[in-house]
């Protein structure tokens, strides 16, 4: 039979393999979180980005309409 001296050595390696572990879980739930709070953050960059160009086109109307009627009353 080993003594506890032998086990520990193989002990201490399951310890470490089993830290390594949780900590590259870890790692995987944190970047799955990242991940999906970019695609969000995209999504929605995108929405406002419609919504100022179609803004932004209004307003050019808007100007051109106050110039046309500018015009017509001198």
């Amino acid at each position: 039979m080993a003594s506890h001296n032998e086990n520990e050595p193989m002990q201490l390696d399951w310890d470490n393999r089993e830290y390594i572990s949780a900590i590259t879980n870890n790692i995987k739930k944190v970047a799955n979180v990242l991940n999906a709070f970019d695609v969000t953050c995209r999504s929605r960059l995108a929405n406002l980005n419609e919504k100022l160009t179609m803004l932004e086109k209004r307003i050019d109307y808007l100007e051109a309409q106050v110039i046309k009627g500018g015009d017509t009353l001198s």
